[in-house]
Formats: C-alpha cells, sequence, structure tokens
C-alpha cells in the first residue's frame, strides 16, 4: 500500500517535467528567493530597443508554414529593468518571445538554448522572455546563474497564456516582422537544434550555427 501511494503522488510531478508546468492548479509556486537578489544589479537587458526593427533583419526566405496568423495579443507589459511599459503589439519583428518561471524545470532546462539564439541571431530576430507568476529575485538569480542578457518582461497575471488560450510553460511564440503570431509551441524544453529549425520554418530566418 505504501509502494503504491508513492507511485500516485510521484506520478503528477513527473508528467509536469516532461510534459510543461501547468499554473493553473494552484500547487506550484515562486522559487525561494536568494537573499539580497532584489538589490543587485538586473542581468537582463533594457525593453527600450524592443520598438525597433532588428538591425539586420530583411527580406528572408518565405516560412514553409505560412498561413493565416492574428497579431499579437493587445496586452502592455512592465519590463524587469523598469522604464515605460511595452506594448506586445509595439515590438518589432522577426521575434521568439519565451514565457518562462524559475520554478519551473522544462524552463530553466531550455533558457540558455535562448541565450545562445540572442546571441547567434542578433540584428536578424529578436529573443524575448516573459517572467510569468515568479518571484522578481527568484527570476534575477536564475538570470544571473544561466547567463540570460535578453530583454525580460514581467506577467505576473498570467495576461498572455490567457490570451493565447494556453494554461502551461514553457511557451515559445513566434512572431514575424509584421507582429503576426505564426506559431505557439509547447511542446517542453526546447533545445539549438529545434529552435533553428522552428524559426526557419515560422519566421523564414536561418540562424547562424
Amino acid at each position: 500500500m505504501t509502494r503504491r501511494l508513492a507511485t500516485l503522488l510521484f506520478l503528477p510531478l513527473l508528467l509536469a517535467v516532461a510534459a510543461g508546468c501547468t499554473t493553473t492548479t494552484g500547487t506550484e509556486g515562486p522559487a525561494p528567493a536568494r537573499p539580497g537578489a532584489a538589490s543587485r544589479p538586473s542581468p537582463f537587458d533594457d525593453c527600450a530597443a524592443l520598438a525597433t526593427v532588428p538591425s539586420k533583419a530583411g527580406p528572408t526566405a518565405a516560412p514553409s508554414k505560412a498561413t493565416a496568423a492574428d497579431p499579437l495579443p493587445e496586452l502592455t507589459l512592465s519590463c524587469f529593468t523598469g522604464g515605460a511599459p511595452v506594448a506586445l503589439r509595439d515590438v518589432r519583428g522577426p521575434a521568439v518571445i519565451n514565457l518562462w518561471a524559475s520554478w519551473c524545470p522544462p524552463c530553466r532546462k531550455e533558457l540558455p538554448a535562448f541565450q545562445r539564439l540572442h546571441e547567434r541571431a542578433s540584428g536578424q530576430l529578436r529573443v524575448v522572455g516573459v517572467n510569468t507568476r515568479d518571484a522578481r529575485d527568484s527570476a534575477q538569480s536564475i538570470g544571473e546563474d544561466f547567463g540570460v542578457r535578453f530583454p525580460m518582461l514581467i506577467d505576473q497575471g498570467e495576461a498572455l497564456q490567457r490570451a493565447l488560450n494556453r494554461n502551461a510553460i514553457p511557451l515559445t511564440v513566434f512572431v514575424d516582422g509584421q507582429g503576426r503570431v505564426r506559431h505557439v509551441d509547447t511542446s517542453g524544453a526546447l533545445d539549438d537544434a529545434a529552435l533553428d529549425t522552428l524559426v526557419r520554418e515560422h519566421l523564414g530566418v536561418a540562424v547562424p550555427a
């Protein structure tokens, strides 16, 4: 009986790690804060450049999955570094927007791949993070530990997830140069190869290796 009970308790956690982290059950929560994190400078880039077209963005190959697409939701989010709030529809694509939280294991696993995409695709497309349902100092600590530098928005009310009709993270949104959502990925932690493939298929951008 004890072994059976332990199996029943462990199974939901195993499924959450494999498929993503739901954010509507109320059983997850922010990771423990690191003492003094809030007093340190933010590791993330400023958000001011998000409203400008990437410097090397230009005519690209047509996405292999070019279908009718909706614009980004009409939402305004705060920037982790402060300053003026950012209207999502003002973000100039092509862009890859990643929703994550420090308490989500698949999110932590894929964050380094998004940082490498940010570095490899500099000027061709932009990578934007959206930290959701998290403690600010926990998110800052993850940014420091994982070397994450791309701009970070804050969405503690899960407004973007609700607008996209999704309830699990990690969640990645692929946005074309006209601000249209070409693909929403909820397949779990993405690696470099998967990101390159999705960017090429849905945004028509070939990212250097």
